[in-house]
């Protein structure tokens, strides 16, 4: 009786209330065959496993040529607190020089995006096992929401300088400077100047938690998407 009810509680995570006459089948059936249940190591391993296999098969898309520049969900269009900026430059015949300069913060994020993967690796790590259950109970896009809450304090200070070298390394103020340069001349306009180290480092992180929510409604949904043994079976 005792092995049941530890059964029967793992699976209420897994499946809603109208299912529970077959889940009761499933327990009876496991029992009768010798299937063990699923213990707490294997519940926590099982959302590591696809919070890491989520993460690098993320930063694999963003970190490649156009991963952000290309990619309409996750693309960094203009400030949009300088959206004025944009509209007046161009209205001055600039708009190559914007999306050149557009062209180049995306850049920034697909380079900086290389250097995620330890950094979230190393975060999921810290999850208990109290984490472990209610991530199972949770939406579908739970683990990613709890992975963004722990950490993206954390994140965006190790994150900051990465982006701010990526920003170096593809010239992005070289594209800047000409635009806000020529609007900050115009007379009696509020100059603008936003902080593109910051503007570029929370889109490029919003992007990544975009793509690791895909990934792990894909393992949650998708049986091929289960990839490995714990995966099979903590969400088969």
């Amino acid at each position: 009786m005792k092995k049941i009810v530890i059964i029967c509680s793992a699976l209420v995570l897994l499946v809603s209330c109208a299912e529970m006459t077959k889940v009761m089948e499933d327990v009876n059936s496991a029992m009768e065959t010798g299937d063990t249940p699923l213990s707490n190591g294997e519940v926590i391993s099982g959302l590591k496993e696809a919070l890491t296999i989520g993460t690098k098969n993320s930063t694999s898309l963003t970190s490649k040529l156009d991963g952000y520049y290309k990619n309409p969900e996750i693309f960094i269009p203009f400030p949009e607190e300088a959206i004025k900026v944009k509209e007046k430059v161009e209205s001055l015949g600039m708009k190559k020089q914007v999306d050149e300069f557009v062209m180049t913060m995306n850049r920034a994020a697909e380079t900086a995006s290389k250097e995620a993967t330890p950094i979230f690796v190393n975060a999921v790590k810290e999850m208990t096992i109290a984490d472990g259950f209610a991530i199972l109970k949770g939406e579908d896009n739970a683990a990613t929401m709890y992975l963004k809450n722990k950490t993206s304090g954390q994140l965006k200070v190790k994150f900051n300088p990465v982006v701010k070298n990526a920003i170096e390394k593809v010239h992005v103020t070289k594209y800047w400077n000409p635009v806000i340069n020529t609007y900050n001349k115009i007379p009696f306009i509020d100059k603008q100047n936003p902080n593109l180290d910051d503007y570029i480092t929370t889109k490029a992180m919003d992007g990544l938690f975009l793509m690791i929510e895909k990934e792990e409604k894909k393992i949650r949904k998708d049986p091929l998407a289960r990839v490995t043994d714990i995966l099979k079976r903590v969400f088969g």
